[in-house]
């Protein structure tokens, strides 16, 4: 199983938490969960971290069977259009969008 994550670095514009959520759930999460081959989309907003840690706003987790699903996924149409949706959740979020893959380890 292959997870891309995408880290939102940063933090939500004082007052908008409720709003950016609402858009993610009611914008985002719909488009996410069209990308072809997705098996699971679990978004986490933050709650608390450690004193001194980097502040994540947000962390998008993707997961496809492989790696030829997730290229796929990311040639697909939705992408695109999950791309567009996205800056408008943008002008609630200070900080910046980076992106990893992961190999999930099998038991």
């Amino acid at each position: 199983m292959i997870v891309r994550q995408a880290l939102f670095e940063g933090a939500v514009h004082p007052g908008q938490e409720g709003a950016f959520r609402a858009y993610v759930a009611e914008k985002l999460m719909p488009l996410w969960e069209a990308f072809p081959g997705v098996r699971e989309v679990r978004v986490l907003h933050a709650v608390e971290r450690d004193a001194g840690a980097t502040p994540f706003a947000m962390i998008l987790s993707t997961a496809y069977d492989d790696r030829e699903a997730l290229a796929q996924a990311l040639e697909s149409p939705v992408r695109y259009q999950s791309r567009e949706m996205t800056k408008g959740l943008l002008e609630m979020f200070d900080g910046h969008i980076h992106h990893h893959v992961f190999e999930l380890s099998q038991d």
